[in-house]
């Protein structure tokens, strides 16, 4: 009868020490989460030298984003292409990044939609195939090479699929055309040599072509509904999306004064941007160019979400990748459409790719 009475007391002190564990575990787990640390002590931020990421150099060299950021550290680092800022972000060596449209969709697809997010927009349009002048139609294109910037970069992945629409095969020989991965600099070096035949190119080397000689044979907003295609857009790590919304909201409030003064007192905004150019190549743009370059460009923070599917569907059509990217949620603008709406500006549509995957 004893060892009856004491059951209970025994089933009691289990279930004591069973639960005591449980809330152990449920502390540890808790220890171990990612503390929501917003402001964050810094912001490492990418972007190019180029005109399409004029928001960008005019963010940095302005002090737009710094203002913004208060406290945070901005520590800015420049690209010549895509690719090359994907691997520091999914990398961990960057915490956001003006990039391309198509290397912002490899980064979500390369990291299984978890490592990035597109949160933002910076630039459309302002990227043209440019060639010699005797090349008038596609099929003069046989036998020549054209440049890109880098293999899987925005600009390639739109050659890749028009020459596939226009039934020209990629490769070597007299009826193939040959797609050569070259830095901007080199493929203007290049095409004065008459040794490349063009090149599908951002601004403002597209511009510096023209300026050498070459004539515009595929302007690419004429592919586009409206001429609108997202060129320049603002992608940023979801870890730190997460853990820093604050800050992120800051980078966003410094890209749309950026956008306000790139849009809103043009011709200061060319000088700011050639100079911030110059600083980072050792190389500045002739008026000629840096006039025609802007006109070519439109600057808004709108990312042109439902653009998206038709890009990733082209990369499939370039070779970029084997298949389409699923990009539920990829696009997070909750944070611009409180920038946006408090700049007066209408809140953006995320085309539905803010629902996460199932």
């Amino acid at each position: 009868m004893r060892l009856r009475s004491r059951i209970p007391a025994l089933l009691a002190a289990t279930l004591a020490v069973v639960s005591l564990a449980a809330c152990s575990r449920a502390q540890e787990h808790t220890a171990a989460a990612p503390a929501a640390t917003s402001p964050a002590a810094e912001l490492r931020l990418g972007y190019f030298p180029n005109i399409t990421h004029a928001p960008a150099l005019i963010g940095v060299d302005q002090g737009f984003f710094a203002a913004e950021l208060g406290s945070t550290k901005l520590t800015p680092q420049t690209f010549n292409a895509g690719p090359d800022e994907v691997g520091a972000l999914l990398g961990g060596s960057l915490d956001a990044g003006f990039i391309g449209s198509s290397p912002a969709i490899n980064a979500f697809a390369k990291s299984n939609g978890e490592a990035v997010r597109l949160i933002a927009g910076s630039t459309s349009a302002g990227a043209q195939l440019v060639t010699s002048p005797d090349i008038t139609s596609p099929a003069q294109l046989k036998g020549r090479t054209i440049a890109t910037p880098q293999l899987g970069n925005t600009q390639d992945v739109a050659l890749k699929k028009w020459l596939a629409e226009n039934g020209l095969e990629i490769g070597d020989g007299p009826d193939k055309v040959t797609v050569q991965n070259i830095d901007n600099p080199r493929t203007l070096d290049l095409f004065k040599q008459g040794q490349v035949a063009g090149g599908w190119l951002p601004e403002p080397w597209s511009s510096r072509l023209v300026d050498a000689g070459a004539k515009v044979l595929v302007d690419e907003k004429s592919l586009w509904p409206d001429g609108k295609f997202p060129t320049t857009v603002l992608i940023v790590r979801t870890e730190y999306l997460q853990q820093h919304p604050d800050t992120v909201q800051a980078l966003l409030r410094g890209e749309q004064k950026a956008i306000d003064f790139a849009t809103g007192q043009q011709d200061r905004a060319k000088t700011v941007t050639n100079e911030a150019i110059k600083k980072i190549t050792n190389s500045s743009l002739s008026p000629a160019v840096l006039d025609r370059a802007f006109t070519e460009l439109q600057f808004d923070s709108d990312p042109l979400a439902a653009t998206f599917p038709q890009l990733s569907k082209d990369s499939v059509t370039a070779g970029a990748t084997p298949t389409e990217t699923n990009l539920q949620g990829f696009v997070d603008v909750t944070a611009l459409n409180a920038v946006r709406t408090q700049a007066g500006q209408p809140t953006v549509d995320a085309a539905g790719l803010d629902k996460a995957q199932g």
